[in-house]
């Protein structure tokens, strides 16, 4: 355990400066935080191609835990073993943890592109729910989270910044509302590979009480579209609002719902992870398109 400096002379003064010094000496090391690489030439960052078992979905954003492991973020539907349509991860089965899932630039509709770098699925939110028995609705709809940690090997690949916005600045947690500017990078194989699609924004349709903070509903001028599933979403000051869940029919055609990030990794922090947390980009958040 840590011990602090007012902790450290209470100590010393009912066991003696020898058995502190001798507890000094055996305290765990810090862990020294990973060395990210530059974000022009980092091959896997928010933004890049996953693959798990042939399904295409996009990274939202890069997270670490206490122990100092590098996990990318995707959705977890992306895992799903269930029908393209099933939104309900309480109810659809999902692949197991341990999984590979590989990080490709390149991707299209005829070929995976070229694989830059590999991890295991290290935590599903629909796993998740299923194990613990979830019934609320709206966590069930919602949470749509899956976690993957990049191999050893690939991990000096790593970069948290977002491409072509920069940020995260860190997590919103007072919502949206109607008319908010959002910022996203959709990485989906079927643009074929035409870069200058990926980046678009859009705004909020205004954040809907009965889900409980949930969900995020919004509407971009070039709407997500499969293969989309799992971007990370911005708000106007760079903040990391939600995870691309679904597209919507209602109240706009082709609305995207996202999942709030900040309950989603709440959840993951208390069913199986343990200090999971966002990492910020390295590069500032430049909102203009």
């Amino acid at each position: 355990m840590r011990i602090s400096a007012k902790h450290a002379l209470a100590s010393a003064s009912m066991l003696g400066a020898g058995v502190l010094a001798a507890a000094l000496s055996t305290a765990a090391p810090a862990t020294a935080a990973p060395t990210w690489a530059p974000a022009g030439t980092a091959k896997i960052h928010p933004g890049t191609m996953m693959y798990t078992e042939g399904a295409q979905c996009t990274a939202n954003f890069v997270y670490t835990d206490a122990a100092g492991t590098v996990y990318v973020g995707y959705a977890a539907h992306c895992a799903g073993t269930g029908s393209s349509t099933d939104t309900d991860g309480c109810q659809t089965q999902s692949l197991p943890l341990g999984t590979k899932v590989t990080f490709n630039e390149g991707g299209s509709l005829v070929s995976e592109g070229t694989q830059v770098g590999s991890g295991t699925l290290a935590y599903s939110s629909w796993n998740a729910m299923r194990a613990a028995g979830e019934t609320d609705p709206n966590t069930c709809a919602y949470n749509d989270l899956a976690l993957v940690k990049v191999d050893a090997a690939d991990v000096s690949k790593v970069n948290p910044s977002v491409p072509f916005w920069g940020g995260p600045t860190g997590i919103d947690t007072d919502g949206t509302a109607a008319g908010d500017r959002v910022y996203t990078y959709g990485n989906s194989s079927l643009r074929a590979g035409l870069s200058p699609l990926s980046p678009h924004t859009g705004i909020s349709l205004g954040d809907q009480a009965a889900d409980g903070g949930w969900s995020h509903p919004l509407y971009t001028v070039t709407p997500g579209i499969p293969g989309d599933s799992g971007s990370g979403f911005l708000s106007a000051d760079g903040s990391a609002i939600g995870v691309l869940s679904t597209l919507g029919l209602a109240p706009l055609p082709a609305s995207n719902n996202i999942g709030d990030l900040a309950k989603e990794l709440a959840y993951a922090n208390s069913h199986g992870m343990s200090g999971v947390s966002l990492v910020n980009g390295t590069e500032p958040f430049s909102p203009i398109l």
